[in-house]
């Protein structure tokens, strides 16, 4: 299934019925009184955060949807069937705004959370309730109420505690791979990964925490190069960001360019991205000559920053268990 994170829809809640004019007719009373019965209500748009949907591809073409209407209301002051609810399932970290203001009319956060987003139309009154003193046989009932019609945007950003950050091709997905169940395609060319992955990684330290594997980002990403602009929104809720750097492909001649290139690309798009707490990790530091690029990466880190980054082989699980048990400090540190 292709990873859908944008989607614009029509959504119409149900109309409510019309009310019913109706006049009482039995057996030796040939003038009975009004008993046209009320209509029914339209049925509501709903929407529900659903953890079994994980894009919003069932929304690529189904994209306009409606609630029923309610019945009309019946003689012997019967009141019409309410219209049935339209319920649409959507995967947690959708945000909902209306396509016409922007206004943001609610945000999935949380698990089969709920929300109305189309009431439907009262049912009209029927000819009984109009009946007063002075007319006591009214021959109208009121329509029902329309229903709302609303164009919504949807756009669905992942959540996930941790997200993994970095160049094309540094070992993402191997590492997802290496630290939880997930199995993203993983290849030796840039952009294997063209969708956000997620993964849930289980420790003996405490409760497990959800990683997602964000493709790779490249200069420009800001601004949509690479689909850049895309991948950037899901990194935007977590809490704790993994920068994955090549040691490998480190260049000698300036160690920090590829970590600077990234961070300035989320600083870019979104200052808070490049101040959330940030965990580097040299990985691929099996291949040999990784070994000593990572030395040159080490003292000019050394000369402008003062904290520690991790050395790892995500392939050959080399010190990915230190890098969880420094994942779930930060992630303690971030909750407080």
């Amino acid at each position: 299934m292709k990873f859908i994170d944008e989607a614009t829809i029509t959504v119409r809640s149900g109309d409510g019925g019309r009310g019913c004019v109706s006049f009482r007719r039995e057996k030796f009373v040939p003038k009975g009184g009004p008993d046209g019965g009320d209509g029914g209500r339209g049925g509501d748009v709903i929407i529900k955060a659903s953890p079994r949907k994980r894009t919003l591809y069932d929304f690529r073409y189904q994209r306009n949807l409606a609630a029923k209407n309610g019945g009309y209301g019946q003689g012997a002051q019967k009141t019409g069937k309410d219209g049935e609810d339209l319920l649409l399932e959507l995967p947690p970290g959708t945000i909902i705004r209306n396509a016409e203001t922007g206004e943001v009319i609610t945000d999935l956060t949380q698990p089969e959370q709920r929300a109305v987003v189309a009431q439907g139309g009262r049912g009209g009154q029927g000819n009984r309730r109009f009946m007063t003193s002075t007319n006591r046989a009214p021959r109208f009932a009121q329509p029902g109420e329309p229903g709302q019609h609303l164009t919504l945007q949807l756009e669905l950003k992942l959540l996930a505690d941790v997200g993994l950050i970095g160049l094309p091709n540094v070992g993402k997905s191997t590492l997802i791979s290496a630290l939880s169940s997930a199995r993203p395609k993983i290849g030796d060319y840039p952009f294997t990964t063209l969708t956000p992955n997620l993964g849930v990684v289980k420790h003996p330290w405490g409760e497990p925490f959800v990683v997602a594997d964000i493709p790779g980002l490249i200069q420009g990403a800001h601004q949509g190069a690479g689909l850049g602009t895309q991948f950037l929104r899901h990194i935007e809720r977590t809490r704790v960001l993994v920068h994955l750097i090549d040691a490998a492909a480190i260049d000698p001649e300036d160690p920090l360019e590829g970590y600077k290139t990234v961070n300035r690309e989320l600083s870019l798009h979104d200052k808070k991205l490049a101040g959330k707490p940030q965990l580097v990790v040299l990985n691929k530091i099996d291949i040999p000559e990784a070994r000593e690029k990572a030395d040159r990466f080490a003292e000019a880190w050394a000369e402008e920053r003062d904290d520690d980054f991790l050395q790892i082989s995500a392939r050959g699980a080399e010190g990915t268990e230190k890098l969880v048990s420094a994942v779930v400090q930060m992630l303690d540190k971030a909750a407080l």
